[in-house]
């Protein structure tokens, strides 16, 4: 990593941590690092380091805590792990305040975008459409985060103002309440668009652009329509942004579904807006958790499985649940691209071994397997779903864009598949359950679940538990005793 990036990271690493941890002891110690913001924020390319800290900070939130909180409590996984199980309680939603990821790399995030919002606009730049386009990226970032953390959590303290050291004025918040917070992320959405320079795409598309932002704002004013009361007003809006999306050059669905994820195919015209992971420049994400482990391989599994598996890597502690495999048509293309279902010989007779994820595989060196593939947020084919969604939400027919997505699932055999249209209760029913075959593992089935209002119904484990307070995470305590206005989530137990 470049010394500028370093630098950066530092200033924004001191300065979130203030805002994420209160009054820890941890605020008293005078930090080493030379580096201020009086000696930090002058150059444009300042700017840019600040921007890489962002989308570093960013990154650190898509590890693991994403997938946590936008998969675990889902239908999708199940554990087959022989090393233990970390995760039944998110499965089993039997969660509390007692532990859990908390919202401290969130606030990094945001502060990293706060602090990009108050000092840019000071610093001169030569091409004033450069310093646009860092100032959209950083409130559609901060959209997004709050986005995210209003769904995890209901109500979060709505933090504004850079930190650079610590301010119990500004660190001490009590939470926002829902409308407060998403009047403020559609503000912040509509600064981003009007700042965008253009609708290119950086290299990569692993940085917030004009497409990504016109996705936001269609998941944003879908939720609004369905969680809010935003009702046709906001189903209206989010089709407009689908729309908008769709004018943009350089965008389309993949002919082949497999080939969406494939490592040497990031940044593809699919995809909209990625999470940026590099050998040797980021840890493993959730993905090798999906994957079986070396320790596990047996000889005893059948060859063309063991070809296929290649060279093994993760930890095998969640694998795709049944009740998912037993979704997908066999003719389904996105099946054999989602899972792989993993069988032994012994002794002449066929077993079952377990499954594994076929997203996110990596890429193998020298033998050794790193799960670094960028972490997809929206993708074209979410932007034809959430037309879908809107469309039927006003009454609208929304089989154009079904039969795009089902087209390339099914290819020759679409016509056994065709999507036709019914009442918007049945159409609902579809597109939900389209969304699940399509983004497998890519953070989205939890929260499908409560904007459709299908959690109570379709998750096993929450099946005749009919209490709202429990689509929210539970805050944890370790939040809970550094912020003392924020008050807890009714519903767990701490």
């Amino acid at each position: 990593m470049c010394k500028l990036k370093r630098q950066i990271i530092h200033i924004a690493m001191g300065v979130s941590m203030g805002l994420a941890m209160g009054a820890c002891d941890i605020l008293d110690v005078d930090p080493t690092s030379v580096i201020t913001a009086d000696s930090f924020w002058k150059t444009e390319s300042d700017a840019e380091g600040g921007l890489a800290g962002m989308y570093v900070f960013l990154r650190d939130n898509t590890t693991d805590n994403m997938f946590i909180w936008g998969e675990m409590r889902s239908e999708t996984l199940e554990s087959e792990a022989i090393v233990g199980d970390n995760y039944k309680k998110y499965r089993d939603n039997d969660l509390s305040a007692s532990f859990g990821p908390t919202w401290e790399k969130f606030y990094a995030t945001v502060n990293a975008a706060n602090l990009l919002l108050t000092k840019v606009p000071e610093i001169p730049f030569t091409d004033e459409s450069e310093r646009n386009l860092i100032l959209a990226q950083a409130h559609a970032t901060r959209a997004f985060v709050y986005f995210t953390m209003v769904k995890i959590w209901g109500g979060v303290p709505l933090r504004t103002e850079a930190m650079e050291g610590y301010d119990p004025a500004k660190v001490q918040k009590a939470r926002a309440t829902e409308e407060e917070l998403f009047t403020f992320i559609k503000d912040d959405i509509e600064d981003a668009l009007g700042l965008f320079p253009s609708t290119a795409f950086e290299t990569g598309r692993n940085h917030w652009s004009k497409a990504a932002t016109y996705a936001l704002k269609a998941d944003v004013y879908l939720w609004t329509a369905r969680r809010k009361n935003g009702g046709e007003t906001d189903y209206r809006t989010a089709l407009g942004a689908c729309e908008e999306v769709q004018k943009i050059a350089g965008i389309r669905l993949l002919p082949e579904f497999k080939d969406v994820f494939a490592y040497e195919n990031k940044g593809n015209d699919e995809i909209l807006m990625a999470v940026n992971y590099k050998l040797n420049e980021a840890d493993n994400n959730y993905f090798d958790m999906m994957h079986i482990s070396p320790a596990t391989i047996s000889p005893d599994i059948e060859p063309e499985i063991l070809e296929i598996i290649g060279a093994g890597g993760g930890l095998m502690e969640q694998s795709p649940s049944k009740h998912l495999r037993e979704q997908y048509a066999p003719d389904d293309s996105r099946k054999d691209a989602t899972f792989l279902e993993i069988y032994k010989t012994v002794e002449g007779e066929r077993k079952y071994y377990g499954t594994m994820a076929m997203k996110g595989r990596g890429t193998v060196v020298s033998g050794v397997r790193y799960f670094v593939d960028d972490i997809i947020l929206y993708r074209y084919a979410d932007v034809l779903l959430m037309k879908a969604e809107a469309k039927n939400g006003l009454g609208e027919d929304p089989t154009d864009e079904m039969k795009e997505v089902r087209e390339r699932a099914y290819g020759e055999k679409y016509a056994d598949h065709a999507f036709v249209n019914g009442t918007p209760a049945e159409n609902d029913a579809a597109i939900l359950q389209e969304r699940l075959l399509e983004f497998a593992f890519e953070c989205k089935r939890w929260w499908d679940l409560v904007r459709f209002d299908k959690a109570f119904e379709l998750v096993p484990s929450l099946v005749g538990r009919d209490n709202p307070d429990l689509l929210y995470f539970p805050i944890p305590n370790s939040v809970l005793s550094l912020e003392p206005l924020v008050e807890p989530n009714p519903g767990w137990p701490m």
